[in-house]
């Protein structure tokens, strides 16, 4: 069995300490070592003994949890999950912590916090999971500066790419893509600030699903819109997928394409949890199967569990084409790895590779490189 994960739970309320250590020692993957009611004595406690990862509160007294955040991460890296109810509803704190370093950031209630974690035990216990696996070397995109020239947003590679290859006419027709479907988890939010940063609005109709908080997903996608050429925003039931937008399934529903006339439009829709998560990038990637076929590019991303993999084979098998992110680049390589073993990706390539490998599919319809073959892992 592999060894349990080391938690520190870092939070002023004794109450908000002692439900935290309850519900992390039921999951036998990991293990409560400290707790600190503030961050000075967090730092004594890590002092003794260096955790895999932090559960952290962002309003506590003497020092607050951003500060101690970002003093945390310029001197000693360790994955943090911003626990807070400060970071409820997607407010820029929220973006704040993710700037500072936090892997993943959970809002919670103000009123029926033991409720809320008792319903949402099992994915409360994988995000903590997942972030004690997290990659830590790696610098936040979140402090770029937003849209301001054309050559700060578009990189030259894509440029190149327009200069080559003229104006896109995107759909069956044409040959190339009519819908990107993109996965994401764990690190997700930063990987697909840098992705979705280095596309143009040339690019073909962008769905994604980012495992994330209901109360997150219109805040995220408005932040990402700050930063990118293509259109960004929460994808609302009958939106159409359309070139140089890209919509982001809301927090607690289901994303799915569907055939519209001549092109595409997604449905938003409730239902089970799927792989243990709503949405589920297997639902997205399944109707994008149904409905596209070989019309379609399936992207996954850093993120832990498998959530995406079958969906994504039945995209190849139906004749999509098929991108993983690579190890070196992701966060967490969990969810790219399953799709890759499952015998779903055509290419595997680091993230900031995806985007040029994109806007070549979007312009030209070239598919790079033979098929992986099943079982194939990375060095």
């Amino acid at each position: 069995m592999p060894r349990k994960r080391s938690v520190l739970i870092v939070d002023d309320s004794a109450t908000m300490r002692t439900t935290l250590t309850e519900l992390l020692n039921s999951d036998a993957r990991l293990e409560v070592v400290a707790v600190a009611g503030d961050p000075y004595i967090a730092a004594a406690k890590i002092e003794k003994r260096v955790p895999d990862v932090i559960v952290l509160d962002l309003e506590m007294p003497r020092m607050d949890g951003l500060t101690f955040l970002r003093r945390l991460m310029a001197q000693h890296p360790i994955p943090v999950v911003v626990c807070s109810s400060s970071a409820e509803k997607g407010s820029a704190t929220a973006f704040k912590a993710m700037e500072a370093g936090a892997v993943e950031v959970i809002g919670k209630p103000k009123l029926g916090v033991k409720q809320f974690f008792e319903e949402m035990r099992e994915t409360f216990c994988d995000v903590v999971v997942a972030a004690s696996l997290a990659n830590m070397q790696r610098k936040s995109m979140w402090t770029v500066a937003p849209k301001l020239t054309a050559d700060v947003i578009i990189p030259k590679t894509v440029q190149g790419l327009r200069q080559a290859a003229g104006s896109p006419q995107l759909g069956r027709s044409a040959g190339v893509p009519g819908v990107i479907a993109i996965g994401a988890s764990t690190g997700g939010t930063e990987a697909l600030l840098r992705l979705l940063q280095e596309l143009s609005s040339e690019v073909s109709g962008i769905v994604i699903v980012q495992h994330m908080p209901e109360a997150f997903t219109a805040g995220f996608a408005d932040r990402l819109n700050e930063f990118c050429e293509v259109e960004v925003r929460e994808a609302k039931d009958g939106d159409a997928v359309e070139q140089g937008v890209a919509l982001i399934a809301p927090g607690n529903w289901h994303i799915l394409v569907r055939s519209k006339g001549k092109g595409y439009a997604v449905e938003v829709k409730g239902g089970p949890r799927v792989c243990r998560h709503r949405p589920s990038v297997d639902v997205l990637f399944r109707s994008v199967a149904q409905c596209a076929g070989q019309d379609a590019v399936g992207v996954i991303l850093t993120g832990m569990g498998d959530d995406g993999a079958q969906g994504m084979l039945e995209m190849k098998q139906a004749g999509a084409y098929n991108i993983a992110q690579d190890r070196d680049s992701c966060v967490v390589f969990g969810m790219p790895n399953e799709a890759i073993l499952r015998g779903g990706v055509d290419k595997i390539v680091a993230l900031d590779g995806i985007a040029p490998l994109l806007m070549k599919l979007s312009v030209k319809g070239v598919r790079e490189g033979p098929a992986l073959p099943v079982g194939a892992v990375l060095a």
